[in-house]
């Protein structure tokens, strides 16, 4: 009886340590079900030597399912290699610190309930010895358990949603709801600040891009007067978006661009144009860029449905807005296309012409005069870690374009990188390539890799989730590169390589819950 009660506290502990680097993950993750078994599996795949831990643990849970004297001794063996695996994963983080908040307590409440349930199961059908069948499959219980606490939560903050609907009622703004693969925050930035001068703007703040977020949004920062809400709204999936609309109706919805984030959740760029168009359903309104097929195709559907429709180009074609980064211009057609056009002089640091476009394409769905913004296309806002150019004494530039990465953004910033190498210095790339783009993610980055090698680029790749095909692209392109395993280390080699005159460009920064 001692002996039992002993590996179940044993087992229950190590439990325990395991679910805290889980649960960290989960938060960082955004509480998605699913998402703690992947990263795992994504460990596994990378680390051999931590796949073979897993496989070990496993295989002595199995064990201890067998009743014969030292099966208490495979448990808590076993139990403890899956508390130790990944090695390289830890509890406390370095760039993504487990946070406890009211939702990860709720959430660590209702695993820790799970985990007692199937360990007290378990030990009633078989032994004590096989609750270590619990304790080596903690990722998925985590995701059992933040499935379960979605629902909960849902529940818990319908009031909190119910007070932001209300507020939205009586302030009346217009409301503007902006989704797309790439360029949300961005240009919900250029839209606040075209409108500055003539309209008392609320933007939804940060990626503040959910139910909760825009909630918070409107909660905390719609005053009275308040004439323009704009909220970004981001999906991992159909039905969200529509979700959304629902609880805050847009007038004006618009989409940036469809492209291949998120590829890994939602499987095809199919379902990823028919979930962001689910923006459209609700609007008066429509704003989208053309040169797109699949978004041109839903311009003409809005149109057939008797919505306005504001087209956008960044290419030339016959638009309302028509951005040339070229030329530094932005042409206008009137309101009701009688008038002629009017030509607009950017500013500098316009980074997509495409981001612009969508914005100033807004601003016109608003009956905007496109005089009215001729004094607002100078000084746009950058969203941190979008790109953002500092320059230092010595001369090295670097660019910190790290709150994301998609094939399309990384391939542009290299080549705008590249274009800015002084003489004497070197372009250096800071990357731990791309994620979440699912069966072409080894593609992509390898391409991203062959792009560095010919402009010259020496790489430096952080961490092992894309190392083998970024490393493949590069040598394939004959260039340059080194690995580290951490961002910090990457910054001592990048700044001795590029020298003075060299540029840094540093794409994307995945959490240290990646391997």
């Amino acid at each position: 009886m001692i002996k039992d009660l002993a590996v179940l506290v044993a087992v229950l502990a190590l439990t325990v340590v395991s679910g805290l680097r889980w649960l960290r993950v989960s938060q960082r993750e955004h509480y998605l079900p699913g998402r703690a078994g992947r990263i795992a599996r994504l460990w596994y795949a990378r680390s051999g030597q931590d796949a073979m831990g897993e496989l070990v643990a496993v295989a002595l849970a199995v064990l201890a399912l067998v009743p014969f004297d030292t099966a208490w001794l495979a448990a808590i063996v076993g139990a403890g290699i899956g508390a130790l695996v990944p090695t390289g994963l830890s509890v406390r983080g370095r760039t993504s610190k487990l946070a406890w908040t009211g939702r990860l307590r709720r959430l660590a409440a209702g695993w820790i309930v799970l985990v007692l349930v199937l360990g007290a199961l378990l030990a009633w059908l078989v032994g004590p010895p096989a609750t270590a069948l619990v304790a080596v499959s903690v990722p998925l219980t985590v995701d059992a358990a933040a499935w379960f606490m979605g629902l909960v939560e849902k529940r818990l903050s319908a009031p909190f949603v119910a007070k932001a609907r209300k507020r939205l009622a009586r302030v009346r703004p217009s409301v503007v709801a902006i989704t797309g693969s790439y360029g949300k925050t961005s240009t919900k930035g250029y839209v606040a600040h075209l409108l500055a001068r003539s309209r008392a703007v609320v933007a939804s703040p940060a990626s503040f891009n959910n139910r909760l977020g825009l909630s918070r949004a409107v909660n905390d920062g719609l005053a009275e007067g308040t004439e323009v809400f704009v909220a970004e709204m981001g999906t991992y999936g159909p039905g969200e978006i529509r979700e959304l609309c629902e609880l805050f109706p847009p007038d004006v919805a618009a989409i940036t661009t469809i492209g291949e984030a998120h590829l890994e959740r939602m499987g095809s760029t199919e379902v990823i144009l028919a979930a962001k168009s689910e923006i459209t359903e609700r609007a008066k309104a429509v704003v989208l860029p053309v040169d797109e097929p699949g978004l041109a195709a839903l311009a003409e559907r809005c149109r057939a449905d008797g919505k306005r429709v504001v087209t956008c180009s960044v290419t030339g074609l016959d638009a309302d807005v028509v951005v040339d980064l070229a030329a530094g211009t932005a042409t206008l057609a009137a309101p009701d296309r009688t008038d002629g056009p009017v030509t607009l002089e950017l500013g500098e640091g316009v980074a997509h012409g495409v981001n612009l476009a969508v914005a100033l394409g807004i601003a016109l769905a608003l009956d905007v005069e496109p005089e009215a913004l001729r004094g607002r296309l100078t000084g746009l806002p950058r969203a941190a870690h979008r790109a953002e150019v500092q320059r230092t004494a010595e001369g090295l530039t670097v660019i910190d374009d790290t709150y994301n990465a998609n094939p399309v953004g990384a391939s542009a910033a290299l080549t705008e990188a590249a274009g800015l190498v002084g003489e004497g210095g070197r372009l250096v790339l800071v990357t731990p390539g791309m994620v979440e783009l699912g069966p072409v993610q080894v593609e992509r980055n390898a391409a991203l890799g062959r792009q560095a090698a010919e402009v010259g680029a020496h790489v430096v790749v952080v961490g092992r989730t894309n190392r083998s095909a970024l490393v493949g692209g590069i040598t394939a392109g004959g260039g340059e590169y080194e690995v580290v395993e951490r961002r910090d280390q990457a910054v001592a080699v990048a700044t001795r390589v590029a020298g003075a005159g060299g540029v840094i460009l540093y794409e994307n920064d995945l959490p240290d819950h990646y391997p």
